[in-house]
């Protein structure tokens, strides 16, 4: 091992050749400590050393190896549960949750069809969903139909919030329809597979009748919104697809195209049944919606119902 003191989710992963989300199940399991530096979790090197030697086969002995216990500053009737998403609100929900349950959150922060996968596999415990279908014009339910077959799941509604073009300030090009994507003169910066953007941009194409070998820059990725935004500022892309409250942190203009309905689902199961409990009673709380008006550019008035849910 090198000589940092310690590495941050993506680095670990990277180094043991596996997903991140394996990572954040091995968290959630106790198997390997973390501590929090502001938002960011990190994995102490010592520890990272300790689980790779623990963990190893044909050492010359029948003894079972050892397994991480949860970290020690922990609650011992605690456990920890994995919300994934980007958006701001899943840390006042994270928050919220611990409140009022002995529960630590832990972030993944990945695209929503790829979160969805990731649940059906048992990585993930609270997916936010905002995937648009071109067939229905619906948002999330067709997805989780088609992907998380023989599960019983709630869908409940976050909130919605506005989604269109990063354009530059003034919108110089007159950039107003999806349509537009089809001009010659534009160049694009595009979100990475499986994130509800991509989708969106995706079936906009689709549904249009453009294809996508036409649109300069398409293959040119970036992991957030904030990053598309950012690209479309210093003037690395003509237009981004993202949501409305990145445009204002980065100081560009937005053009509104679609509002999104961005839900939670959560696996019904007996031991998620006091979360799921927990969780409807945060979204209609007067304190958990004022929290999200506070922060601007998100609409509350579905927050909290249920979308749909499984017998």
């Amino acid at each position: 091992m090198s000589m940092e003191l310690s590495y941050t989710i993506e680095e670990v992963a990277q180094f043991l050749k596996v997903s991140k989300l394996t990572i954040y199940d091995l968290v959630k399991k106790g198997e390997l400590p973390v501590f929090r530096v502001g938002r960011q979790m990190r994995i102490d090197a010592t520890d990272l050393d300790n689980y790779i030697k623990n963990h190893k086969t044909n050492q010359g002995t029948t003894m079972p190896a050892p397994v991480f216990e949860p970290n020690k500053n922990n609650n011992k009737d605690s456990h920890t549960i994995v919300i994934s998403g980007q958006d701001l609100v899943l840390d006042i929900l994270g928050k919220h949750i611990e409140k009022n349950l002995p529960i630590k959150t832990l972030r993944s922060f990945t695209g929503s069809l790829n979160s969805l996968i990731s649940m059906y596999n048992g990585e993930c415990d609270i997916v936010s969903l905002h995937l648009y279908d071109g067939e229905t014009g619906e948002y999330n339910l067709p997805y989780l139909k088609k992907i998380l077959v023989g599960y019983s799941y709630i869908l409940i509604n976050l909130l919605s919030r506005k989604a269109g073009f990063y354009v530059k300030k003034g919108n110089p090009l007159n950039l107003t329809a999806w349509t537009d994507l089809n001009r010659e003169d534009i160049k694009i910066i595009n979100r990475e597979k499986g994130s509800g953007a991509r989708i969106l941009l995706d079936e906009q194409l689709r549904i249009n009748g453009i294809s996508s070998k036409k649109i300069k820059g398409y293959e040119h990725e970036e992991n957030n919104h904030l990053s598309v935004a950012s690209a479309v500022s210093t003037g690395k892309a003509d237009i981004g697809v993202g949501i409305e409250k990145a445009a204002k942190l980065v100081g560009i203009d937005f053009v509104p195209l679609i509002t999104e309905q961005y839900d939670l689902v959560i696996l019904k199961t007996l031991e998620t049944e006091q979360l799921i409990t927990t969780i409807k009673e945060i979204l209609l709380s007067n304190q958990f919606q004022s929290e999200v008006n506070s922060l601007g550019d998100y609409d509350t008035s579905q927050t909290g119902k249920i979308i749909f849910e499984t017998n």
